[in-house]
């Protein structure tokens, strides 16, 4: 062991690189002995005596000095010196770059570009510097580089006591770039660079011009740098420059002459000097090259480059500042790069190239995710890999991982510089190409994924599918004749199950849907794969994704050769058919030309008179038959709302007539196509709005084609009316709530089901259930005026409402507030829907005020999206007011209940929504309010705790936070440092801490009272819209209340004559038949029954004006004949004296209340009203319970003022325009939009309507109408 650490030591000592602590142990004794005392004494060792064939030690070890090394071994240096053969981008004169295989020795390609980094790094240290020359002669084996600009020094260095560029050219280990501390962004670093060329050349001259000591200078070495010349020292008068000139070694690269690989890569180089350094002209051979700037350089790159359409590819550019330059465009040979760090070409790229490649392809990844409707996966490589990425960089003192300087190693943050790519670039980059690059890739991926997954292939057998019935045919040799009926759920499928004993097993199978299908021409991949329905369909037809069934022959694969889709004959069932057939014609259209496609259909109503039986199979057709009967009573009439409704006699009796139920689909031509495209593509948006639109426009045309009165169902779900905010489902719960009047609080699962009955409701109890639950929330957020009352749990912003506990456990009932909005007497003047025989809720009601505007809407139907805030009610009956008195409505702003926060406008319909922070001390902030509709506990969880943890990327910015908010209020107390507290003041807190949200109503679409959609452009619009149909339904109010007036004055008038004629002896009734008594009496002139008359006939306004109700459907049961029954039913007491002064006076009172007493108190009273406070009024104290200090705002705090800066509104604006523009697309468009904005004309004016008119001026009812005061008391 002392042995060897003794050798070790003595090695290391005197720095042998040849020797090995290996074969140091391997020696013998006596051997080491005659080393080690060579060693000293600086003897040969000769050979021994017992092995005379061992080298001596001189011959294995061995020291060279640097030169001979960089000989001996060249690759350390300047890389291979033996030919290899790989791709290079070289120039060519036709196709300019072009990428081809290459044949050159790399040594000999480093030499000489270490010589043109020079020249293009003088344009570092002399910015006057404009030109480069390169010269390259293959026949005398010369190369020449000349450069303008600052010369060399012609000075003598003192330590070395040689001149400047002897030194630097003639000498290893020379340099300007030791210096760490100095940052300079050119090319050269360890001191090797030209020498390299010096002593890999035969001969090798240096001449440069310096101005400062009016000298030039010129020397040339000889045998690689083995022999230098005289140097030439002259005085010079001139400009600057400095030329190398040499002619390679071509021996040490096993070469005889430059051949034209290696001609064409320097050539490329010359053309990269060009590109790269800005401000120079590169002359190539006495030929200035065509490249003026960077851009002009890429272009050489993509000549005649186009992409997968033909069309050339386009560059996106951005000179980012004055260190990078970047270019961009699509690539389809993976990821390719053309990179540049200092003129030096690193065409392995490096950290340069991946910095600038992360911040793409993270933006385009982004924008990916959104239009990646396939749900496959996409990381970043695999966007990378369509992106073709060109560098142009300066970057201080860069470091690489060999000397041949082909990959930048360099830490980012070392740059020096940063390359902020703008918003523009990025917007650019993801049209350029790449990103439908990236989508054709998604779908290719996602189609094979498809193909692997969930075709399927014939068998006569499957299994692992539920509920099917399979044909015994199917996937036989008589599998083409073979139907697959698809049923809209279970009970569907019982039916067509019972009907199968009629027609047999053998070639029809039962297969049912759970519902509405999926929309696959907008779904994504990952839920087309997940879906079991649709792989369970697949499975059963034995479908092929991509296959082409255009062959008759091909069906043949299929297990069956018909689809029969047998749906309820509503809506719904109209809905799923047409997602059968765009499942089928998105994956196989060529099937629709085939026939492939069947319905079943049942009827939707049958008529049964005794033993005559009338089935219709759609409404229109019944509605037709029904108008042409005498006597509808004596018809039974059943409705048929789903299939589950016939029974299984009915299902045999269907399928013993199949050829009147079974219906083909036909195809017609592209028509049809673009027909499907345009039902369920969300391309075809606005194309989908002009269609609905033109139906909208002639309601009568919708409901004699049937179809388009299944997508104005579709829109009225989730679209509010402009004089309500109620859905279908709110009026059906608004509609049981007034008709039970209920005095006590009732459970809101027992309401659901009593609202399920009474109103006809079809789906699930359950989302009735939800819908009244939020007609009673009031917290804030949600309702400002909530129709029923919150008695229990029903949800708080905590959590947004959803908090809210089960139905069973808490109660409701109706809010006072719902009849005074919603009055009684109006009832009278609604059309109410009709279903199975049962009058339910109507088409809609008329508020005293726009509750449209009180509670705010949201909604998405069939083409439109609506949203509009809550408003003050204060401020809408105020405006309200100012209408009737003749002046315009003022502008309001959103307005919610309880919000403590503030909301202010950017633009018109644009208003940012703020919340509430105010700074206790140097550390601490405190938020004692959100922003509307950002609810407590996903705030905390969203921003305060990401605040708190921080991420790898961005530190923890708050401290710690604690909570005393309660169910209503909200307060955060936020800790963090004084430093970080400024920095975020200084940014604003609102915007810091996300208390700032927009609000807008740029998207009020309506339905007006006539059913069409409506877009209203401000707010005052709606208002607008809703006096004049509030005031049209007051005078019609009047109408009626005058018309019940004047019914029960001519009653009781009827009845004193009755009773006097009976005393008088005139009229004899006594043992009459009851025939002949009710012709005597109407012969007598006695009218039939005036206010039973008056409620079944529809008062005048009704019957003569379609904008208000286009047809009185109610059944007039008076029609079997005159009623009598109020006189003849009369008791015999009504006969006495003091009975007929009674009635008397009751007849008198009724008709002077008629004429005189309703005018002068109405008047009298709304006069007494008119004169209303405008907004503010006194705040009630409520006898709550009092809230401890610590929920509430602490009063020492300063208040942070909610900034409202230029950005905020330039983006309000833009986005506003954008919107704007992207509804003005065409004319189509602007049609559209001008016909939904187009106010609704107004009814002409009949001899009645003057009347009515003429009658309403006359005592002040339009002006001043009562409903629209006697809210007022309330609301304060």
């Amino acid at each position: 062991m002392e042995q060897d650490s003794l050798i070790t030591l003595i090695v290391s000592d005197l720095s042998v690189p040849a020797l090995t602590l290996s074969k140091v142990k391997c020696w013998d004794v006596h051997y080491c002995t005659l080393f080690l005392q060579s060693l000293f004494e600086n003897k040969a060792v000769e050979k021994t005596k017992k092995n005379p064939d061992r080298l001596s030690v001189e011959r294995i070890y061995q020291k060279k000095t640097q030169l001979e090394h960089i000989l001996l071994r060249p690759d350390t240096y300047i890389g291979s010196v033996e030919p290899v053969t790989q791709q290079m981008w070289v120039f060519d004169e036709d196709v300019g770059m072009t990428c081809r295989d290459v044949t050159f020795v790399p040594g000999l390609y480093k030499i000489f570009d270490e010589i043109l980094v020079n020249a293009a790094d003088n344009k570092q240290r002399d910015k006057t510097m404009s030109c480069i020359k390169v010269n390259i002669d293959p026949e005398n084996n010369t190369i020449s580089v000349w450069n303008n600009g600052k010369g060399i020094p012609v000075v003598e260095h003192k330590v070395e006591k040689v001149y400047v560029p002897a030194l630097i050219f003639g000498q290893l280990l020379t340099s300007s770039n030791y210096d760490d501390d100095q940052k300079k962004v050119t090319g050269g670093r360890n001191g090797y660079g030209a020498k390299l060329c010096n002593i890999f050349s035969n001969k090798f001259t240096v001449e440069t011009a310096c101005k400062q000591s009016k000298k030039t200078f010129r020397q040339t070495w000889y045998d690689n740098m083995g022999r230098a010349g005289e140097s030439k020292i002259k005085p010079f008068d001139g400009d600057e420059f400095t030329c190398i000139t040499f002619q390679p070694d071509l021996t040490k690269f096993k070469m005889q002459t430059l051949d034209k690989d290696t001609i064409a890569i320097m050539t490329r180089r010359a053309y990269d000097i060009a590109g790269s350094t800005k401000g120079v002209r590169v002359f190539l051979n006495g030929k200035r090259l065509p490249v003026t700037s960077f851009r002009s350089y890429v272009d050489l790159y993509l000549k005649d480059k186009v992409d997968e359409l033909g069309t050339p590819l386009t560059v996106v550019h951005e000179t980012v500042n004055d260190r990078w330059e970047v270019c961009i465009t699509m690539s389809e040979k993976g990821f390719q790069q053309v990179s540049f760090v200092n003129s030096i070409a690193t065409t392995k790229g490096g950290r340069h190239t991946d910095y600038v490649a992360d911040q793409v392809t993270a933006k385009l990844i982004e924008v990916v995710k959104k239009k990646n409707k396939a749900g496959v996966v996409v990381k970043p490589f695999q966007i990378k890999n369509h992106i073709w990425l060109f560098v142009n960089c300066l970057i201080e003192n860069p470091t690489f991982d060999s000397q041949t300087k082909e990959n930048m190693t360099l830490q980012q943050k070392s740059f020096g510089s940063t390359c902020p790519l703008s918003d523009k670039f990025i917007k650019q980059a993801t049209s350029c190409g790449i990103v439908e690059s990236i989508m054709n890739w998604v779908k290719f991926k996602a189609q094979t994924q498809l193909n692997k997954k969930c075709s399927a292939v014939k068998h006569t057998k499957i299994k692992g599918v539920p509920k099917l019935d399979d044909a015994n045919d199917a996937g036989g040799k008589n599998s083409s004749g073979c139907t697959l009926i698809l049923t809209e759920g279970d009970s569907a499928k019982t039916l067509a199950v019972s009907g199968l004993g009629v027609v047999g097993r053998d070639r029809y199978g039962v297969f049912p849907l759970r519902g509405k299908m999926l929309n696959v021409r907008e779904a994504s991949h990952k839920q087309i794969m997940d879906n079991a329905e649709i792989n369970n369909i697949i499975k059963i037809l034995g479908l092929q994704y991509k296959k082409n069934y255009s062959d008759p022959d091909s069906l043949k694969s299929l297990r069956y050769g018909k689809l029969m889709i047998m749906t309820d004959q509503d809506q719904d069932g109209s809905h799923i058919k047409g997602l059968l057939i765009n499942f089928i014609h998105h994956n196989w259209p060529s099937l629709l030309r085939h026939n492939f496609l069947e319905e079943f259909i049942t009827p939707i109503i049958k008529a049964t008179n005794k033993k005559q039986e009338l089935p219709f199979y759609s409404i229109p057709e019944f509605t037709e038959w029904k108008d042409k009967q005498p006597n509808i009573k004596c018809w039974k009439i059943k409705y048929y709302k789903g299939l589950g409704t016939s029974t299984s006699k009915e299902a045999k009796e269907y399928f013993s007539d199949m050829q009147r139920h079974r219906i083909p689909f036909k195809y017609a031509g592209p028509a049809d196509d673009e027909a499907i495209t345009l039902a369920f593509s969300k391309k075809k948006i606005e194309e989908r709005k002009e269609w609905l639109t033109n139906f909208m426009v002639n309601r009568r045309q919708r409901r004699e084609h049937n179809l388009p009165e299944v997508q104005y169902m579709y829109g009225s779900l989730t679209f509010e009316l402009s004089t309500t905010w109620l859905k279908p489902g709110q009026r059906k719960v608004l509609f049981c709530c007034f008709k039970r009047n209920d005095k006590r609080e009732v459970k809101v699962a027992q309401l659901a089901g009593s609202v399920a009955e009474m109103s006809a409701y079809h789906h699930g109890e359950v989302s009735l259930m939800m819908t009244i639950v939020g007609l009673a929330q009031n917290f804030v957020g949600s309702n400002n005026l909530n129709l029923l009352q919150p008695m229990g749990q029903f949800g708080t912003r905590l959590h947004g409402g959803k908090d809210s506990a089960s139905p069973r456990y808490i109660f409701t009932m109706l809010s006072p507030l719902a009849r005074l909005l919603f009055p009684p007497v109006d009832d009278n003047l609604l059309k109410y829907n009709y279903d199975d025989n049962q009058r339910v809720e109507p088409e809609w009601y008329i508020p005293i005020i726009p509750t449209v505007l009180v509670n705010g809407a949201e909604g998405i139907g069939t083409g439109w999206a609506s949203r509009l805030p809550n408003f003050d009610v204060r401020e809408i009956v105020n405006n309200l007011h100012r209408m009737l008195n003749g002046e315009e409505p003022l502008p309001m702003l959103p307005n919610y209940k309880g919000f403590r926060g503030t909301i202010d406008e950017l633009m018109t319909n644009q208003y940012m929504n703020n919340g509430e922070v105010a700074i206790l001390d140097s550390t601490t902030i405190e938020i004692s309010e959100l922003p509307v509709k950002t609810w407590t506990q996903s705030y905390k969880e969203n921003v305060l705790e990401p605040m708190l943890n921080g991420t790898e990327k961005v530190p923890a910015l708050i401290t710690d936070y604690k909570e005393y908010h309660t169910d209503t209020t909200v307060r955060f107390v936020v800790k963090m440092t004084e430093e970080r507290l400024r920095e975020a003041e200084m940014a604003g807190l609102h915007k810091v801490f996300k208390l700032q949200q927009p609000l807008t109503c740029n998207s009020m679409v309506l339905f007006d009272h006539v059913g069409s959609l409506k877009k209203y452009e401000t707010v005052q619009d709606v208002l607008k819209d809703f006096y004049e149909l509030r005031m049209k339904y007051y005078v019609l109010r009047k109408d009626w209340l005058a018309g019940m007036l004047g019914a029960e004055s001519a009653k009781l008038t009827n009845q004193a004559r009755f009773i006097l004629e009976k005393i008088q002896g005139t009229l004899v009734i006594e043992n009459k038949p009851k025939k002949q008594l009710i012709t005597m009496l109407t012969e007598m002139g006695y009218d039939s029954d005036p206010v039973k008359v008056s409620h079944l006939i529809p008062p005048l306004f009704l019957c003569c004006h379609h904008t208000i109700q286009t047809t009185f459907t109610q059944p007039l049961l008076y029609t079997s004949g005159p009623d009598y029954n109020y006189l003849l039913n009369m008791p015999m007491w009504y006969l006495t004296k003091e009975k007929k002064e009674e009635l008397c006076k009751q007849r008198d009172a009724k008709v002077s209340l008629l004429c005189l007493r309703l005018r002068s108190r109405v008047e009298a009273k709304e006069r007494e009203n008119a004169t209303m406070p405008a907004v503010k009024g006194k705040a009630v104290k409520s006898k709550g319970v009092k809230v401890k200090q610590e929920t509430m705002p602490t009063p020492q705090g300063r208040r942070v003022i909610p900034r409202i800066t230029s950005t905020m509104k330039a983006d309000a604006n833009r986005k506003a325009v954008v919107k704007k523009e992207g509804s003005k697309k065409g004319k189509k468009e602007t049609g559209l939009a001008a016909r939904l904005t187009k106010k609704t004309k107004a009814p002409s004016k009949d001899k009645g309507m003057d009347d009515i008119t003429s009658i309403a001026s006359h005592i002040h009812w339009r002006r001043n109408p009562k409903c629209f005061t006697h809210l007022i008391e309330p609301i304060k």
